[in-house]
């Protein structure tokens, strides 16, 4: 297999491993029919509690799939899928090109 396809996967796992877990999917989902929620907002239409909504919120952001605004004292979350979606757009591209026969 090609090194790029290998080095694209590689750099793919951590997006993939958040994408993997249901209460992230959820939220994205949920972000996506919002324009900003906050954490509080989440919770409300969620089974979990809001520390746990918190943690997978911090995950999101850490792979830079939300992206946090402040407004007063409260923190809105929105989604923010431009870098991800171009480096899957990427990967799919090269494993067409390099992988498929």
């Amino acid at each position: 297999m090609a090194q790029q396809a290998v080095d694209l996967f590689r750099s793919c796992i951590p997006l993939f491993q958040t994408f993997a877990d249901p209460a992230r999917q959820d939220i994205i989902l949920l972000l996506a029919e919002h324009e900003t929620l906050s954490v509080n907002e989440i919770a409300d239409q969620s089974v979990l509690s809001r520390p746990a909504i918190s943690h997978h919120l911090k995950i999101l952001r850490d792979n830079r799939l939300v992206q946090i605004e402040q407004k007063g004292t409260q923190r809105y979350y929105s989604l923010s899928l431009e870098t991800s979606v171009e480096q899957l757009k990427e990967l799919i591209k090269v494993v067409e090109e390099e992988c498929i026969l």
